[in-house]
C-alpha cells in the first residue's frame, strides 16, 4: 500500500514496529515505529537535559521509551482505526494492556464519535508479560516536574506547589515542535522564574498530509502522550514526579454515544490517571511520582486562586488560535470568540475585575458581545447544544459562575450577562453563594502527597492509597 493509494476502510491491522532509544550526553532521543497494512510510520522525541541525562536512570529511561511508544501509536492508529491492533515487539503487562484498552476506546471516543465509527470490537493481540516488582515511589517530591501550558490550570499548580512547600526544586516541562515555541507558553513561563525542561515531539509528515492521503481524521488523546514524554523527561533530568493541571471537571463527559460516555477531556480525567499510576507502579518507572495537583478542585477553585496572582493577569492565554501549528496562523492576543476565551471569561468573572477583563480581552470581553451568547448558553447547560468539545467546565461551574458574576457591583450593566443569570436562576433556584461553596470545596479523590496538599487538603482524609 502506497499513501497516495491509501483506503481506511481496506486496512486490516495497525501493528507497533518497535522503538529505538538512544541516550547521548544530553538529549534523550526515541524514535516509534508503526506501520498500517505496510505503510509505515516513524515518530521521533527528543528531551533536552542540558545539565546532563541522568546517569543512573537507563532502565527508567528505557521504560518510559517504551511507554511512550505505546501511547504515541494513536496518532497513527487513527489514520485507519482498523479493527486489529498487532504488538510483535514485546508483550503488554496487565496494568498496560487496561491502560491501552482505555486509552483507544475511551480516548478517542470524540474521534470514533465524529467519523461514526464503532471502536467497541477493537482488539489488540499481543502477548502477556510479567509486571516489574522494584520499590515503588515513597516519601515527598522535592525535585517535581510540572507539565506547563500558560493557561490558568498549570499556573495555579505552579504557585501552589510552591506555596505548599517552597523548599522543592520545581521544573516546568514544555513540549513542541523542534524549533518552535509559543509565545503564550513563553511569556507566562518567564514570569514563574522557574527553569524548562523541554522536548521536541515531530509527528510523521504523512500525518500532517492526512487530509490529501485520504486519512481518516480527529481528536486524540493527545495530554496522555504528553503525560508519557514528561515522564522521559523526568526520567532523563533525575526528577521523581510529574505534577499535572487536570482539575475535578475533567472527567465529566460531553455526551453518551452508542451507549458510552464521550469525554473530550478523557486523558486528563481520574479515569486516565489512576491507569497510568497503575503502569508506572509495576514498571521500572515506580520511582517517579505521577499525579495531578488540581484533581480534588472545581474550575471555580481554580480561578478563584488564579484571581490573587496578579502578575500573570496580563501575560498569560489559553485561546485556541494561540497554539496553530502554523505559526503564520497565530494570535498573539485572545481571539474573543472561541470556546476556549468565553469559558476563560466566564470561570474569571466572579473573582476578576470587569475592567481587568476588558482589558486582558483587549477591550472585546466575550461576555460584552451579543453574538456569543449561544456559546454560553451551550457552556452553562441553557440549550440542547452539547458541552463544546474542548478543555472547559462543567455545565454546574459554568452556571454557579453566570450567578456570581451577575451579583458583582461592577457588572450590573453587562446586558448579556444578566440575561444569562436570569436564564440559569430558572433552573438553579436558591442562594447562588451556597451553590459555590459546593464547589470550592474538595469534591473527590486524588493522589496529591501530604507535603504538597494545599490547606483545603489537610487533614482531609480524601486521598487515595493504591
Amino acid at each position: 500500500m502506497t499513501a497516495q493509494g491509501f483506503d481506511p476502510a481496506h486496512v486490516e491491522a495497525f501493528r507497533y514496529l518497535g522503538h529505538d532509544v538512544d541516550v547521548a550526553e544530553t538529549t534523550v532521543t526515541v524514535r516509534c515505529h508503526y506501520a498500517i497494512d505496510d505503510l509505515e510510520f516513524t515518530e521521533t522525541v527528543t528531551v533536552h537535559a542540558p545539565s546532563g541525562v541522568d546517569p543512573s536512570a537507563t532502565n527508567a529511561i528505557r521504560a518510559a521509551a517504551r511507554l511512550l511508544h505505546l501511547l504515541a501509536g494513536v496518532s497513527y492508529f487513527k489514520a485507519a482505526a482498523p479493527p486489529l491492533i498487532e504488538i510483535t515487539d514485546g508483550g503488554l503487562t496487565t496494568p498496560e494492556r487496561q491502560l491501552l484498552d482505555a486509552f483507544y476506546l475511551d480516548g478517542l471516543g470524540e474521534f470514533a464519535y465524529r467519523n461514526d465509527l464503532d471502536l467497541g470490537g477493537l482488539r489488540i493481540d499481543a502477548t502477556d508479560t510479567t509486571e516489574h516488582t522494584g520499590p515503588r515511589h515513597s516519601g515527598e517530591p522535592r525535585r517535581p516536574l510540572i507539565p506547563f501550558g500558560g493557561g490558568i490550570d498549570s499556573i495555579v499548580t505552579v504557585e501552589g506547589v510552591r506555596a505548599a512547600d517552597p523548599t522543592v526544586d520545581a521544573a516546568l516541562f514544555v513540549m513542541s515542535r523542534a524549533g518552535d515555541r509559543f509565545a503564550a507558553i513563553e511569556g507566562p513561563a518567564a514570569t514563574t522564574g522557574l527553569p524548562v525542561v523541554r522536548a521536541e515531539r515531530a509527528l510523521d509528515p504523512k500525518v500532517l498530509r492526512s487530509a490529501e492521503l485520504g486519512f481518516r481524521n480527529g481528536h486524540v488523546p493527545v495530554t496522555g502522550v504528553l503525560s508519557a514524554v514528561a515522564l522521559l523527561a523526568a526520567a532523563a533530568t533525575g526528577r521523581d514526579a510529574v505534577v499535572m493541571s487536570n482539575e475535578w471537571s475533567a472527567s465529566s463527559g460531553n455526551l453518551t454515544h452508542a451507549g458510552r460516555v464521550v469525554n473530550h477531556q478523557w486523558s486528563k480525567s481520574l479515569a486516565f490517571e489512576d491507569l497510568f499510576r497503575h503502569v508506572l507502579a509495576t514498571s521500572p518507572l515506580s520511582g517517579i511520582d505521577y499525579f495531578s495537583w488540581l484533581r480534588p478542585f472545581s474550575e471555580l477553585w481554580v480561578a478563584r486562586r488564579f484571581a490573587a496572582l496578579e502578575a500573570f493577569h496580563d501575560v498569560f492565554r489559553s485561546c485556541n488560535r494561540s497554539f496553530h501549528l502554523n505559526p503564520a496562523d497565530r494570535l498573539d492576543t485572545w481571539c474573543g470568540r472561541c470556546d476556549k476565551c468565553c469559558f476563560i471569561d466566564l470561570i474569571l468573572s466572579p473573582y476578576v475585575p470587569a475592567d481587568t477583563l476588558r482589558r486582558i480581552f483587549g477591550g472585546a470581553e466575550p461576555l460584552a458581545d451579543v453574538a456569543l451568547a449561544t456559546t454560553f448558553r451551550a457552556l452553562a447547560g441553557l440549550s440542547e447544544d452539547a458541552k463544546p468539545f474542548e478543555c472547559v467546565g462543567d455545565v454546574d461551574e459554568c452556571r454557579v459562575a453566570l450567578l456570581l458574576a451577575a451579583g458583582r457591583p461592577d457588572r450590573r450593566d453587562d446586558v448579556v450577562l444578566a440575561e444569562l443569570a436570569d436564564a440559569t436562576r430558572a433552573v438553579v433556584p436558591g442562594d447562588p453563594a451556597d451553590h459555590a461553596r459546593n464547589l470550592l470545596g474538595a469534591l473527590g479523590p486524588h493522589h496529591i502527597p501530604v507535603g504538597l496538599r494545599p490547606v483545603e487538603l489537610l487533614g482531609d482524609g480524601s486521598e487515595r492509597n493504591d
